[in-house]
């Protein structure tokens, strides 16, 4: 069953799947001409909520929505993932992840706009909204946002549940002693303090927990970086020059040709920053907005924080301390490597940010995936999945969990399908909003909201 699972996520993942998520990146920066860099700017001066109008509908802030996307995507894919792409594609992986995180950008741009514009707000306020809604409403085939929900709604109980759980549960116990069951227990209590609350109380949690958490991980980083900075500029040669050469066989490192570095780099940052499944939109829907366009725009700098400055953190202390050479892959790289590059301190970095980024990440895909439970079946159904949800997280924190690793992945995939194919049919209605937001300047820079 392993080995027929693996083929299905090796073929779901393959060539067919990065291109389409790289090809419908570039079309969307061709047809709204590289809005991620021309209005990068603009972008951060809507997160202040300056040109906010509280009357607006919606259950959540843009700086809100922002952070719960953000809390689903900065996870163990920041530290498992990047270890994954440069143990096996080498240093060079990190240049094609950023060259994804940049078309990633523009996706997360369309399909954000995308959810806003097409999102349901029912009779208690309460938004439906994501990839099946703009699949249903803007392309009129229903049965292919059912497909989405479906595939989003299984995901959620692997990649935003027990992957998460079992990634908190190997670092506190190898560097505080606690039992996994203990550590399962302990986060399926706290997630459902969390989730019950909806998408506002995921929100506040997530907008105070996201920065300190990025910050502490950041630093950490730095901190091992410039211990080592005399590496830096050769790290930074071996990224450029490796991405299109690719790796020699060093130390344990297998060694990797131009290929293998394209396609781990591009796949794990994908993995990163979800750009292009169409797991963000659904948060994103929930802003307080009558703009899609403003909320594509901010929305846009999740893969920026996420894959640019959080993984390249990351990637350049694996680097810097020759740590991927050493034969390990994944987290055991990156503890590795911290250990090497600040010996102590340097594991507890990785163990304190694998908990916290695993814990916000179960909190955002559990609302991920009741809002798919919400759009199959009804609301009726969404209390027994949260507490199903957190019925599982002790599961996942206890037992082995190749398998689930391995569903996730497809699943993943699986869902990314039904969203590219919705972007690209749907790019005129991205250039139409686009065109004419940016051509009335009232819109652009309200003088004066509420």
């Amino acid at each position: 069953m392993e080995e027929i699972l693996g083929m299905i996520s090796s073929f779901v993942w393959g060539p067919v799947t990065i291109v389409l998520l790289v090809g419908t990146g570039i079309l969307l920066t061709i047809v709204v001409p590289l809005i991620q860099l021309r209005k990068f700017g603009y972008a951060w001066k809507l997160i202040s909520g300056k040109y906010d109008d509280p009357k607006d509908k919606g259950e959540i802030s843009h700086f809100q929505a922002l952070t719960a996307a953000l809390s689903a995507t900065i996870g163990t894919g920041n530290i498992a993932g990047v270890g994954t792409a440069v143990a096996i594609g080498g240093p060079g992986a990190m240049f094609w992840m950023w060259v994804t995180a940049v078309f990633g950008m523009a996706l997360k741009y369309g399909e954000c706009l995308l959810s806003l514009h097409y999102r349901t707000i029912h009779p208690d306020g309460v938004v439906g909204a994501g990839p099946m809604y703009y699949i249903e409403k803007g392309l009129g085939q229903k049965w292919l946002g059912v497909l989405f929900a479906v595939f989003a709604a299984v995901a959620s109980f692997g990649i935003g549940n027990m992957v998460q759980a079992n990634s908190v549960a190997e670092p506190v116990q190898t560097y505080f002693g606690i039992p996994k069951l203990v550590t399962g227990l302990l986060i399926g209590a706290l997630v459902f303090l969390v989730i019950v609350g909806g998408i506002k109380r995921i929100g506040q949690v997530a907008s105070r927990l996201v920065p300190i958490m990025a910050t502490f991980y950041v630093i950490g980083s730095l901190v091992v970086i410039f211990a080592n900075i005399s590496e830096v500029p050769a790290a930074f040669g071996m990224i450029f020059t490796d991405a299109f050469t690719g790796t020699a066989a060093t130390g344990g490192f297998a060694g990797a040709a131009v290929a293998q570095v394209i396609r781990f780099g591009v796949a794990r940052g994908v993995f990163s920053n979800e750009a292009g499944l169409g797991s963000a939109p659904i948060a994103w829907g929930a802003a307080k907005t009558s703009e899609p366009v403003r909320a594509g725009l901010i929305s846009m700098l999740g893969p920026f924080i996420d894959t640019i400055v959080v993984c390249t953190m990351t990637g350049l202390v694996i680097i810097i301390t020759g740590a991927f050479t050493s034969g390990e892959t994944g987290a055991d790289l990156t503890a590795k490597a911290f250990n090497m590059g600040l010996p102590g301190p340097g594991g507890y970095i990785v163990a304190i940010g694998i908990i916290f980024f695993a814990f916000s990440t179960a909190i955002t895909w559990s609302y991920y995936g009741d809002r798919c439970i919400d759009y199959l079946f009804g609301q009726k159904l969404v209390m027994p999945y949260r507490v199903l949800y957190c019925l599982l997280l002790p599961v996942g924190a206890y037992v082995e969990l190749s398998t689930v690793w391995t569903i996730s992945d497809i699943f993943n995939a699986l869902m990314a399908w039904p969203n590219l194919i919705a972007l690209i049919l749907l790019s005129p209605v991205i250039i139409r909003l686009t065109k004419e937001y940016f051509s009335d300047p009232k819109r652009v820079y309200p003088a004066d909201v509420g």
